[in-house]
């Protein structure tokens, strides 16, 4: 997903030109080593130093668990790291503190502590947006060393991570410090003569929020934003595979003068924290975003422990239809960016793309050759419009799903061969000649990899799109307006594309339908998840007689 509000920077670009990032362990005495016995000294520094050779620049990382605006080591599994990886190089980057249960309890006690005294109905509006808008100038203030981090944690390109991740998430918690002071109720008509009734939409409370390693800074900004502008607090648990940049964001916090407790950070396995938070009898709502599996996890494990509020925002299988009216040119871009945007690591990735069969053959040979103008890289390398896949887990998986696809009948147009070396790249892939049962037309991969069919009707490109367990994006590119407004109202699915896609702003809603999740982020609806609705009845004249 794209957002459209965006950070443009040129005049530093010239220096990353044919240079690749390398991250370096600077042996000090406060560096995180990876040889065993120094384990006991790295901890007492809970910090790492890694060098960006790109950008020539050392920088200090936080490396402990982020709580009451401290970085702490784990209160029971001192030793138990989490050793990160560049996916473009498969170099040891450094390594964080895992949290444990009990460093979750130790974290929900501080924001509950932080939300009876000094957050929750203990500011104002006005204060909580003063607060977010200095953290957004404290964002804006680290931009570049804040995407040399993404971009070395996560693979994707630095150009995309500092002018689109970061720059939206930026505008992100500066709509919601707008909104932190215009959060109001309704007074209803009851009797005008003796009762009037009106509504409070009170911060619903502790907030347990996991996000996913596909967008760490973005996906971070999407939770914390709307909660801390409602007056809940947090405890933020960040992919196990990229933690780096919300430790760094933690730091922001504190600076930006936010109270101790409000945002506590634990990396931890999902396994470990994402398990205890959603079963935690403290946490009044847990939001979630990552796969369909692991969501019905926290679904149940929210049920059986204290019914807390959910909001879901999983997988997705999102069809592209092209019709012959369409601008072909445009359509093939938009296509090429649906589906090889970040590397085809997005929940709303564009994977099945549906052509009518008049233009078929046509539309498919230029999306071929758009598709191979896309330089998938190194972070650091200016040319590079994508990055590799953020671990060998994802790899693996990513080639089982192509290798799937030919081994059940689907032609190749593009990819298909492993590149040689170090790095966990994927390039552009394309199959044709699918069908419905394949592997790659029904699953989600989170690749690179895109299955192209055609259709003859309206009705059946409709009934294609429709057909999946997912309901998160959808796209169509046409010409004909009344076929765009029929088109869009049937498809199936949270979010609908007309002649563009993946793009998002901040102040419209995103979710899904059917298995792409509940509830909503972004806009005004996202301030909903997060606030509790109260009615109060008040009667000013009534006298009751009794007994009945």
């Amino acid at each position: 997903m794209i957002q459209t509000h965006l950070y443009y920077k040129t005049a530093a670009k010239s220096i990353y030109t044919k240079l690749f990032g390398r991250a370096l362990l600077s042996f000090s005495s406060r560096t995180l080593s990876y040889h065993s016995s120094h384990t006991l000294s790295t901890m007492a520094s809970l910090s790492a130093h890694i060098v960006i050779r790109a950008a020539n620049r050392e920088l200090e990382i936080p490396t402990g668990l982020f709580i009451n605006n401290e970085f702490v080591p784990s209160a029971d599994s001192p030793n138990d790291l989490i050793h990160l990886v560049n996916p473009a190089t498969e170099e040891a980057i450094c390594s964080v503190v895992a949290g444990s249960v009990k460093d979750i309890d130790i974290a929900v006690a501080a924001a509950r502590k932080a939300f009876n005294t000094t957050w929750g109905k203990n500011v104002t509006g006005f204060e909580r947006s003063k607060l977010l808008n200095k953290l957004a100038d404290l964002m804006e203030r680290d931009q570049d060393i804040l995407a040399e981090v993404e971009s070395l944690n996560n693979g994707k390109p630095f150009k995309i991570a500092r002018d689109f991740d970061i720059g939206d998430s930026i505008q992100c918690l500066r709509y919601y410090a707008g909104w932190a002071d215009k959060i109001t109720g309704q007074t209803i008509e009851v009797d005008n003569k003796t009762k009037l009734a009106f509504t409070r939409h009170d911060p619903i409370g502790v907030c347990g929020q996991i996000i996913p390693w596909n967008y760490p800074i973005n996906m971070w900004a999407w939770k914390v934003a709307p909660a801390l502008a409602c007056g809940c607090t947090i405890v933020m648990k960040p992919s196990e595979l990229t933690p780096l940049t919300a430790l760094m964001l933690s730091k922001l916090i504190a600076e930006a003068g936010f109270p101790p407790g409000v945002v506590n950070t634990i990396p931890s396995l999902g396994s470990v924290g994402g398990a205890a938070l959603s079963t935690h009898m403290d946490v009044d709502k847990v939001a979630f975003t990552g796969s369909t599996v692991t969501g019905r996890k926290v679904m149940e494990a929210a049920a059986k422990s204290n019914l807390k509020k959910v909001s879901l925002e999983l997988g997705g299988k999102s069809p592209q239809l092209v019709f012959e009216s369409a601008d072909l040119e445009q359509a093939a871009n938009w296509a090429c960016l649906g589906i090889l945007y970040n590397t085809g690591q997005d929940c709303t990735a564009g994977s099945r793309l549906y052509v009518q069969d008049t233009i078929y053959d046509k539309f498919v040979s230029l999306l071929v050759s758009k598709a191979k103008e896309l330089v998938i890289g190194d972070g650091f390398d200016e040319k590079s419009g994508g990055g590799p896949l953020v671990s060998k887990t994802q790899f693996d998986k990513v080639w089982r799903y192509i290798e799937s696809g030919s081994a059940q009948g689907a032609k190749l147009a593009l990819g298909g061969q492993k590149r040689p070396g170090k790095g966990f790249f994927v390039d552009p892939t394309i199959f044709t000649d699918i069908n419905a049962n394949m592997d790659i037309v029904r699953d989600e991969i989170f690749g690179p990899v895109l299955a192209v069919g055609r259709f003859k009707t309206e009705e059946e490109a409709i009934s294609l799109a429709n057909d999946t367990s997912y309901g998160l994006g959808a796209g169509l590119h046409s010409n004909d307006a009344n076929q765009c407004m029929r088109v869009s109202s049937a498809l199936e699915a949270g979010t609908v594309w007309v002649n563009q896609y993946n793009l998002l702003n901040n102040n419209v809603p995103f979710g899904g339908k059917k298995q792409s999740g509940i509830g909503r982020e972004l806009g005004s609806y996202a301030l909903d998840e997060y606030t509790s609705v109260k009615a109060i009845h008040w009667n000013f004249g009534e006298k009751l007689d009794w007994p009945l």
